[in-house]
């Protein structure tokens, strides 16, 4: 599939959703591959890696320098895939932003007095999809005669970046956890560290997505192949 074959009214031909009995938060993959193969990642670093230039002087400078500091060989210093480059990327687009601030504030259609668009119903059915800070967002709505939602379906970035964040979670495990584990088998307050770090990379709403109010503590279990817990630790 290339993106100009793709309609916003198709999203559910290449994107599934999966729900696991261990979490609250949907796993949107990319169905062509599967699932969990299907894993892909939204927002600033995923924006970044698509593109060919920001199309502003000083954000390119950066992005250019954001290439080269992390670019793949493979990709011939292209693409950057570290989940850490996130907060870099996060960065370069909003040197972006502010340019675009100049620039709109210095346009006078800005001030024109004939900027609102007024809208009424028409049509039953509509997805919409765009770029936020965080990554894309599918907005999928129904409604009846009087312009009642009767559906809705959202996709939301912190969803799509929902295996990223695992896999990015198992990754620091393994490579933060002391194996084997020493015998009072408690988790380290550095690999406690990282993985809020590894987590934050993504920005992620997760009051949002599933729904919750409050705060959202740091609960880690560590369990052996079986499934049996060895050790867990709350951070509140």
């Amino acid at each position: 599939m290339v993106a100009s074959a793709l309609s916003a009214d198709d999203y559910g031909r290449f994107l599934g959703e999966v729900l696991e009995d261990w979490s609250v938060l949907k796993f949107p993959y990319y169905r062509p591959l599967g699932y969990p193969k299907g894993l892909y990642r939204v927002g600033p670093l995923a924006r970044l890696n698509v593109c060919t230039a920001i199309g502003t002087p000083w954000a390119d400078a950066e992005l250019a320098d954001f290439r080269g500091r992390g670019g793949t060989p493979a990709s011939g210093g292209r693409i950057v895939t570290a989940a850490f480059a996130y907060h870099q990327a996060r960065l370069v687009e909003i040197v972006a932003c502010l340019e675009g601030i100049e620039a709109l504030l210095q346009d006078p259609r800005i001030l024109d007095r004939r900027v609102r668009a007024h809208a009424s119903l028409n049509a039953l059915e509509a997805v919409g999809v765009g770029e936020a800070p965080r990554g894309t967002l599918f907005h999928h709505y129904r409604v009846d005669d009087n312009g009642l939602l009767t559906a809705v379906n959202l996709i939301i970035a912190t969803g799509q970046n929902n295996l990223a964040m695992n896999r990015t979670v198992a990754q620091i495990a393994r490579a933060c956890l002391p194996w084997p584990l020493p015998a009072s088998a408690a988790i380290p307050e550095a690999l406690l560290n990282r993985v809020e770090a590894g987590i934050r990379c993504y920005d992620p709403c997760l009051s949002c997505s599933t729904h919750a109010a409050g705060a959202m503590p740091l609960h880690i279990e560590l369990r052996d192949a079986s499934g049996a817990l060895l050790c867990e630790t709350v951070r509140d």
